[in-house]
């Protein structure tokens, strides 16, 4: 949906969208019932989504809940809870369902594979600032869309780091200016990001957190998983988009 309405702003939808909410949720356990009830793995299947599901229901509510406390007081925007929202939000279900699926079709037990979700669960992390750091430094034209964390009171990476590197001078840009649709407050926002050098610390960021993740996935005795996550980080590893 790059570059488009999101589906409950048209005006044929409206609020019709939470029931069609309610219908892909409903489908996704149909289709799994479908292809996949004679197999032995088909409970932990079914629990696995319907624990992801839960997961990412829980981290857009705390995104939600965080952008509003935020709205009241960007000295709330921490690090710990900006993971927490993006480990939730993010992680679990672009990157570790997946892979879980994968093992429990393989007969594998995701008890026995905690280390491996705890990389794809860091990787997802990586994932999400790369996101909020394209939102505001990305070409428009090449990401498919134009960003606007910053008039949404956002959470993102980029207001965490700036709030804990700010001035006074730069705090006062930041609180007067951030979570206001007016170009002008984006660009003075911008302004204060650059200032703070907040490209050069995510560039330091990704170098640190791929070698960190390189030198896990070294150790990872299984060949198959290792080479999975290896594509999993080279697809990733300082996208453009």
């Amino acid at each position: 949906r790059r570059d488009n309405l999101c589906w409950y702003k048209l005006p044929t939808v409206g609020m019709s969208a939470i029931n069609d909410g309610v219908l892909l949720k409903c489908h996704v356990q149909a289709i799994i019932k479908r292809y996949f009830k004679e197999k032995f793995y088909f409970l932990d299947l079914m629990e696995l989504w319907n624990e992801i599901g839960l997961q990412t229901a829980m981290g857009q509510m705390l995104d939600l809940i965080t952008t509003h406390t935020g709205a009241k007081d960007l000295a709330r925007y921490r690090i710990q809870g900006y993971r927490r929202i993006v480990k939730y939000k993010t992680s679990y279900y672009s990157f570790y369902l997946p892979v879980a699926c994968a093992l429990l079709l393989n007969g594998a037990r995701l008890s026995d594979y905690v280390e491996l979700k705890n990389v794809l669960i860091e990787m997802g992390v990586y994932f999400q600032i790369q996101d909020d750091y394209l939102d505001c430094f990305g070409d428009p034209e090449v990401i498919g869309k134009v960003g606007t964390d910053i008039e949404d009171y956002k959470c993102s990476w980029l207001i965490v780091q700036a709030m804990e590197l700010a001035n006074e001078n730069e705090m006062k840009i930041l609180y007067e200016n951030y979570g206001k649709s007016d170009p002008k407050c984006v660009a003075e926002v911008k302004s204060v990001y650059r200032e703070l050098d907040l490209q050069d610390i995510f560039l330091e960021y990704e170098s640190r957190v791929y070698k960190h993740l390189v030198s896990t996935i070294d150790a990872e005795t299984d060949r198959a998983i290792r080479d999975i996550l290896k594509s999993f980080l080279k697809k990733i590893y300082r996208r453009k988009k």
